[in-house]
């Protein structure tokens, strides 16, 4: 206990460090999912390519080698922010691509009579996406979907690498500071199951209220 108690700020710093970066990652990676899900089912054959593209390339690219092509190769192109910024585009387009195709999944298990008779009322294609076709997939792929949030949040310890402030490099600083490395990480090991746990937590609520019943 006293690694914990006798680096409670540093800790509590590092995990607040993690939790800011899974929300603000999961907010982005969400809308660009439903945005991607969206271009990927769209009439327009180009929206349907830069869709394919999207996934395509970034669920078959390391996330470590993203975060170098983020952090260290954007601000080559004048684009300087912070270090947590950049993180966040990283991981949340990253998981973009998996949130897209989990709701594409979800879009795929309506019945296509839906959409046919939401044209036939003369409503557009974004219509019938937004009010009657992903509100439908949304509620099929709430567990996926938070699977895939627990993954970021775990994923988020690649950013401690690249001198952002979360939870992982906080061993760093213990290890200078002479603690046992073993009783460092155990300790880390909690503050990321506090987290993957609230997640589900929140989705398992989620499921109950909005899920299909199977």
């Amino acid at each position: 206990m006293d690694v914990l108690t006798e680096n409670f700020a540093l800790y509590g710093k590092g995990f607040l460090g993690t939790v800011q970066l899974t929300v603000y990652a999961s907010i982005l990676a969400l809308v660009l999912g439903f945005v991607m899900a969206s271009f990927r089912v769209a009439p327009v054959g180009s929206f349907r390519v830069f869709g394919t593209v999207w996934v395509t390339v970034l669920r078959n690219t390391p996330l470590t080698l993203l975060f170098f092509a983020v952090l260290l190769g954007l601000p080559r192109f004048g684009l300087v922010l912070p270090f947590q910024v950049f993180a966040v585009l990283a991981l949340g387009c990253y998981t973009s691509a998996f949130i897209c195709e989990a709701l594409r999944s979800g879009i795929n298990t309506v019945p296509k009579g839906q959409g046919e008779a939401s044209r036939s009322l003369g409503m557009t294609f974004t219509q019938t996406l937004g009010s009657v076709i992903l509100p439908q997939a949304f509620r099929s792929v709430i567990p996926p979907i938070g699977s895939t949030l627990i993954a970021l949040a775990k994923n988020s310890a690649i950013a401690g690498a690249f001198s952002v402030n979360e939870l992982l490099g906080t061993y760093k600083t213990l290890n200078e500071l002479g603690y046992s490395i073993v009783w460092t990480f155990v300790w880390i090991a909690v503050g990321y199951l506090i987290i993957t746990l609230s997640i589900s937590a929140l989705f398992n609520v989620l499921e109950k209220r909005w899920g299909i019943a199977r």
